[in-house]
């Protein structure tokens, strides 16, 4: 502690005690106008630390809480009477579980991709030193923030009978989708594990050969022991995303009975069966909840003592020969490729390179009158997802504020992993689920609501909440407490306390958060499918509406929307990731 801070505190102290000779029991006094002050100051201070937690809490029962549980209850009334009933005829149905069977299958195996292919990119990525190292972490990070439509535009260029993989005949397949998803979440396992395995003390791993053990084997028993709460945390992540990718499905043409997310839209738009919908939510919502719970009880089963530290990166060596091949050949194949072929496609037009197909971007397509261009399209979209911004950043950061206070009362604690834990539920129920739980609980109660197009934003703002407070809270908890501590001591009121040491931190975290829910908003398709008016669509609404039509103009017009919007938003992300403070962690965690 500073002297001077000493010397101020020794004075607050005797001041806030009064005058040794003075009337201690006098109201007039200073030391009693102080104590006056700092009571009510501490009043206010609880009720506004209150309103920091109830009035986002309030939101998140209001966007997430009633529209969820309402699809709950659906499932279980019938005609106004608890019933069972309509859980007996889905799930009687064979297709149920077929549907029930693919979507697992689908998950696993971009799970088990995924982890294979990720942890030797973790390796070359963050433990070996090369040129050229930095730009291959930027490309292996792209795939996780470009949005879902993207990626599966982006294959279906690739694997089309006109593409360059058109001869393995791949288009449309469960092969197709899986190899989709291994694209979209290898950077996860990358990032997570490869953060973990930069910090790991190598001595052991050493040790270990020294008495004679061959790579694999000191890999095998010394460092993947280690690496194992990283492991299984990226990979329920990924088994998460990977069983509620609506997008990707959507785009690669929904190959043989579909997944329970596209089923799910199908009941509810095409046969407009909305108890049948909400007990595949049901059932949906049963599967994310028990894979939750498996991970959970995996990562606490690896946890160990860990001895982590700076360690330096070694030169990538001979030893290194099959980890290098496998990443530079996943980077070059299943992330490059894709990327260059949308990019190459939506410059073509039979078979002679041409702008034409971003020169339809201001119509509607062939075939089709009325309803919005792309350009009108990408307008809306950057509205609404300037609108969901704000909302995400209005709830996030009080609740930021609040998660990130260290105290050591049992009872706060408790109340923070509750909030916590009720923060990042979006991220374990579906979009699609939310956006059905709109239309059967908020839209249902009030149309004019959902006419004005007020819901859009709303729902992705419940869909961008958890990156938000995930942005903020490793920023907010790197403050030293000890410096609230001496402002409070100081005679700070715990407003001005928030003003001068919580300000810039936060200052400096909110550009990251912001973009994250700024670029999450812009792909955003599973709920936004629901409740987007059809005068006023997003754009990856309308680049699936393009590829639905037949033609070669409309196609063209998707891919060359696609890649218009993939480069906004990875503009947005680099400006995120240049305002990414050190030592905030990785959201994807």
């Amino acid at each position: 502690m500073h002297p001077s801070s000493r010397t101020s505190r020794t004075s607050l102290r005797t001041a806030t005690r009064g005058s040794p000779t003075g009337p201690r029991s006098s109201k007039t006094t200073p030391a009693n106008r102080l104590a006056g002050n700092t009571r009510a100051s501490g009043v206010l201070g609880k009720i506004a630390w209150t309103a920091a937690a109830v009035v986002p809490l309030a939101f998140l029962a209001v966007f997430f809480g009633w529209p969820v549980g309402a699809i709950l209850a659906r499932g279980f009334v019938t005609d106004g009477q608890f019933s069972l009933a309509m859980f007996g005829e889905v799930l009687g149905e064979s297709r149920t579980w077929r549907i029930v069977a693919q979507t697992l299958w689908m998950a696993i195996g971009g799970t088990l991709g995924s982890v294979l292919l990720g942890i030797p990119g973790a390796y070359i990525l963050y433990r070996r030193r090369f040129p050229g190292r930095a730009v291959l972490r930027g490309i292996a990070t792209v795939p996780f923030v470009l949005p879902t439509v993207v990626v599966g535009v982006a294959f279906r260029a690739l694997l089309a009978k006109q593409g360059p993989l058109g001869f393995l005949g791949l288009d449309g397949t469960t092969t197709a989708v899986i190899l989709a998803m291994v694209f979209f979440n290898f950077s996860i396992v990358v990032r997570q594990v490869g953060s973990l395995w930069a910090t790991l003390d190598p001595r052991m791993t050493e040790a270990a050969r020294t008495l004679g053990a061959s790579p694999f084997r000191a890999f095998r028993t010394v460092t993947l022991p280690q690496l194992g709460p990283a492991i299984a945390s990226s990979a329920s992540l990924v088994f998460l995303y990977c069983s509620t990718a609506f997008g990707i499905v959507v785009t690669l043409g929904q190959p043989g009975y579909g997944t329970l997310e596209t089923e799910i839209y199908t009941q509810t738009t095409v046969f407009l069966n909305l108890p049948g919908a909400a007990v595949l939510s049901v059932l949906q919502f049963a599967i994310v909840l028990v894979a939750v719970l498996v991970s959970n009880r995996a990562r606490s089963g690896t946890e160990t003592t860990l001895k982590l530290g700076e360690v330096k990166d070694a030169r990538l060596g001979r030893g290194d020969l099959w980890p290098a091949i496998v990443t530079f050949g996943t980077i070059g194949t299943l992330i490059l490729a894709p990327l260059v072929a949308l990019v190459a496609r939506s410059l073509q037009r039979g078979g002679e390179w041409s702008f034409a197909n971003y020169a339809l971007l201001g119509t509607s397509g062939t075939g089709f009158a009325g309803g919005a261009t792309v350009l009108e399209a990408l307008d809306h979209s950057l509205k609404i997802a300037l609108d969901a911004t704000m909302i995400a950043l209005a709830i996030g950061v009080p609740l930021a504020l609040v998660l990130s206070r260290r105290t050591k009362s049992r009872g706060f604690q408790r109340a923070q992993r509750v909030i916590d834990g009720a923060v990042m539920l979006p991220l374990g129920v579906s979009a699609v689920t939310v956006g059905f739980g709109f239309i059967v609980s908020i839209q249902a109660f009030a149309p004019q609501l959902a006419m004005s197009g007020l819901l859009v934003p709303l729902a992705q703002a419940v869909v961008a909440l958890p990156l938000v407070v995930r942005s903020l809270v490793p920023v907010l908890r790197a403050i030293d407490p000890r410096l609230r501590e001496a402002a409070a001591t100081l005679g700070a009121s715990p407003a001005r306390i928030l003003r001068t040491v919580d300000g810039p931190f936060l200052a400096r975290g909110l550009g990251l958060a912001a973009g994250f829910a700024f670029a999450v908003s812009l792909g955003e398709f599973g709920a936004t499918s629901f409740l987007a008016r059809p005068d006023y669509v997003t754009l990856p609404v309308l680049i699936v509406r393009l590829l639905s039509r037949p033609g070669a103009d409309n196609y063209g017009m998707a891919l060359a929307a696609a890649v218009l919007l993939a480069a906004v938003t990875a503009t947005v992300m680099v400006v995120c990731e240049k305002l990414r403070p050190r030592g905030a962690g990785e959201v994807t965690g």
